[in-house]
Order: C-alpha cells, then sequence, then structure tokens
C-alpha cells in the first residue's frame, strides 16, 4: 500500500522545514532507515530519513519549498502503485518561494531646488479660487507662469512674489549660465523568503523582549591581568585561550556564587538550576545560534576554548544538532571582536539573565592612586525583574568584576 512521508519534527521549536535537497528522486528504491532528503528547520541543515520500504511514487513538495511538520513531501510505495487517492486526500504543504523578487522603478530627480514650472501662457490668472498676491499674477503674466503649478508660501498657501523669483522660463533659462541637470536614478528592492531560523528568532526573542520586563546593570572592568594571564597560557596552551573562553569561565564560576541568576522563570514557579550550562551566542549567515557549553564552572579553559571553537565550525556548516543547543541556564553574547564597546541584549529564554561583552580597550584610570594607561572592557547584564532583583544583579556583576581583574582566582 502506498503510504505518505511526511515532514518530521526536528527540533523542539520547529514548526516548518524547507526541503533544501532531495536526495533521492521518483523511481528510486528505499528502505527504512535511508536519508531522502536534506530539511533546513529553524537551528540547522538536517538529514530526514524514512521509515518506510519501497519506491519513492511521488515528490510533493520541491526544493526550496517548506512544508509544515506532518505535513506530506512524498510518496513511498510498490513500483506502479496508483497513489492518486493520497493525492487527492493529502493536505498541501505550505510553500515559500527561494528565489529572490527584484523590482525596479525608474525615477526622475531633478537637482533644482525649485518645484519645475510649467511655462504654458494658457495662465489661470483669472481663476478667482486661486490665491495669488496681484504682483505674483503681474509676474505670471509677464513671464508665462502658470500659477497652477507653483506653491505658494503666504498665508494660507498664497503665492506671493518670492515664489515666483526662482522659476525659470524658457527664455530666462536660454540666457542664463546656470541650468538645472536632470538626474536619472532608480529605486529597488530585494525580497527574500525569511529563513527558519530567521523566523524563530524573531518569535522567540520578540516574545522575550515584550513579556519578560528587562532592565539592565553595565559595569567596567579592569582587563589588565587577565589580559597578561591570556598571554601567558597561551605561551604553552597547545589551544589558544581567548578572551571570550575566559568570560565564560568566570561566568560560571560567579553563577556558582550566586544561584539566582542561574534562574528561570516558570510562570508558577521560579527554577534555581544547581547545574551551570552557559549559552555562547554565535552569528552565522542567517542570523544567530547558540551553542551551550554544559557544566562550564567544572571545565578548565582549554576545554571550554576547544568546545566553542568546535561549535562555531559545526555552526558555520549548519552542522549543529539539537542537543548541542539546549538546556542554557545563562547565555553570554560577545560583540567585543567587532569593537563594539557596550550593549544590550535580549534575554534567550529560558533564562533569567545574558551578559553582553564589549571590547577590551585602551583607556585611562586611576591605579593605586595614579593616573595609568589601563586597559577596560563593558559588560552589561540584562534580566528578567520577575525573578531577578537589581541588588542581585550587581552582586553577580561585582563577583564577575573581582574574577577578572583578579584571573588567578579561576584556576583554584
Amino acid at each position: 500500500m502506498a503510504e505518505l512521508i511526511t515532514m518530521p519534527k526536528m527540533s523542539d521549536t520547529m514548526t516548518e522545514g524547507v526541503i533544501v535537497r532531495w536526495t533521492v528522486k521518483v523511481g528510486d528504491t528505499v528502505k527504512s532507515g535511508d536519508i531522502i532528503a536534506e530539511v533546513e528547520t529553524d537551528k540547522a541543515t538536517m538529514d530526514m530519513e524514512v521509515y518506510s520500504k519501497g519506491t519513492i511514487l511521488h515528490i510533493m513538495v520541491q526544493e526550496g519549498e517548506a512544508a509544515a511538520i506532518d505535513a506530506p513531501v512524498a510518496i513511498v510505495g510498490a513500483a506502479g502503485e496508483d497513489f492518486q487517492a493520497l493525492l487527492s486526500g493529502g493536505s498541501a504543504p505550505k510553500t515559500a518561494s527561494a528565489a529572490p523578487e527584484t523590482t525596479a522603478t525608474p525615477v526622475a530627480e531633478s537637482s533644482s531646488s525649485s518645484a519645475p514650472a510649467s511655462t504654458t501662457n494658457n495662465t489661470s490668472i483669472d481663476d478667482s479660487r486661486l490665491k495669488a498676491s496681484p504682483l505674483a499674477r503681474k509676474i505670471a503674466e509677464d513671464k508665462g507662469i502658470d500659477l497652477k503649478a507653483v506653491a505658494g508660501s503666504g498665508e494660507n498657501g498664497r503665492i506671493v512674489k518670492r515664489d515666483l523669483e526662482n522659476i525659470q522660463t524658457p527664455a530666462s533659462a536660454a540666457t542664463s549660465s546656470v541650468t538645472s541637470t536632470a538626474v536619472m536614478g532608480e529605486e529597488s528592492y530585494t525580497e527574500v523568503p525569511v529563513s527558519q531560523m530567521r523566523k524563530t528568532i524573531a518569535a522567540r526573542l520578540g516574545e522575550s523582549k515584550f513579556t519578560a520586563p528587562h532592565f539592565y546593570l553595565t559595569i567596567e572592568i579592569n582587563m589588565d591581568n587577565a589580559v597578561k594571564a591570556r598571554e601567558q597560557m597561551n605561551a604553552i596552551s597547545s589551544v589558544k585561550i581567548s578572551m571570550n573562553d575566559i568570560v565564560v569561565k568566570a561566568a560560571a564560576s560567579a553563577l556558582r556564587k550566586h544561584p539566582n541568576i542561574n534562574s528561570s522563570w516558570l510562570g508558577t514557579k521560579i527554577r534555581y538550576n544547581n547545574h551551570i550550562h552557559i549559552g555562547v551566542a554565535m552569528a552565522v549567515e542567517d542570523g544567530l545560534l547558540v551553542p551551550v557549553v554544559r557544566f562550564a564552572d567544572h571545565k578548565s579553559l582549554s576545554q571550554i576554548s576547544t568546545e566553542v571553537k568546535t561549535y562555531g565550525a559545526k555552526a558555520k556548516e549548519k552542522k549543529l544538532q539539537p542537543q548541542d543547543w539546549a538546556g542554557n541556564t545563562f547565555t553570554i553574547s560577545n560583540l567585543g571582536m567587532f569593537g563594539i564597546d557596550e550593549f544590550t541584549a535580549i534575554i534567550n529564554p529560558p533564562d533569567a539573565c545574558i551578559l553582553a561583552v564589549g571590547t577590551v580597550k585602551d583607556s585611562v584610570g586611576v591605579v593605586n592612586g595614579e593616573i595609568k594607561p589601563v586597559k577596560t572592557m563593558k559588560v552589561t547584564l540584562s534580566c528578567d525583574h520577575r525573578v531577578v532583583d537589581g541588588a542581585m544583579g550587581a552582586a553577580f556583576l561585582q563577583t564577575l568584576k573581582d574574577y577578572l581583574e583578579e584571573p588567578v582566582k579561576l584556576l583554584v
């Protein structure tokens, strides 16, 4: 009996999938466990397996098109079997064109600051409804200007002398040493379908921003010792430690002392997590992914660095799996590598807080009573006020500052 192959649910937040590529064609024989397509979900591009045995009789969703979860995408059955009944009874899949739509409209723009004036001699000076001063009417008659084409700057839109002074007639334009040059331009735009990842980002962060009452706390940290410690570690470590790795380790250690920050709002209760799983926001071509460093407080800097680098490579190749991005209890978003001094981030559900990390920059500070050049970094903690109060967030930031200003504490 022929049967429908439906779109599977490949992640907890997936609502539909886009067929990136079919690895089979009509007439191919398949068995349970075979990969038949690559599907773009809201998180990554994943393989779709078939759980039936037979011949691919019909493909209902083409490459580049989307199908909702449980919607039919293909039909498998015995070779030559009639499957028309399934087509009439199946629900039509949602589609989304992958081809950009480009619209262009030519527009002519004049470099003259005045509105173009008509030079017809058929002036409507006797039109009683036209508001113009007697002098303006006389000038318009002498120059052959149609007052209907002139915008008045006087009271109630009345046309006055100054409105006619810069308007050139054919005669004056011929004798003028300055001419108005027409500039041809083109208005255009490109539209592309919203990716599955971008849809999920919009939905989740929109819900977070407008549901969770955010407040923000910013602190400046002296990074002199952290910079020196990183240089010393990288001189002997087989894995290069980044400043972000140090921030992840410091945040994990600070969360151990402030479990109220490592929490989630669950509506009727607050969950205080005893484990520390830190999500590390990573920019990818289609948006943002947040793979999770699990039990970050128990891992060394080398372990954290290796794990983050592995996640980064998998994220760019869209090879992250659902278990890679699930379970975060706290999130870090770092734009320091782009030269951003400070910013605020939207809380990543179900976390109660997210830490926005700026760049390490040269500054001037007071050290032991003396003004000296120092390296500083600003971090901003976004907090869900339903869970975290200002004093709680401030205490966490003070502990984080202490770890980063004396990074040797991270090693004991």
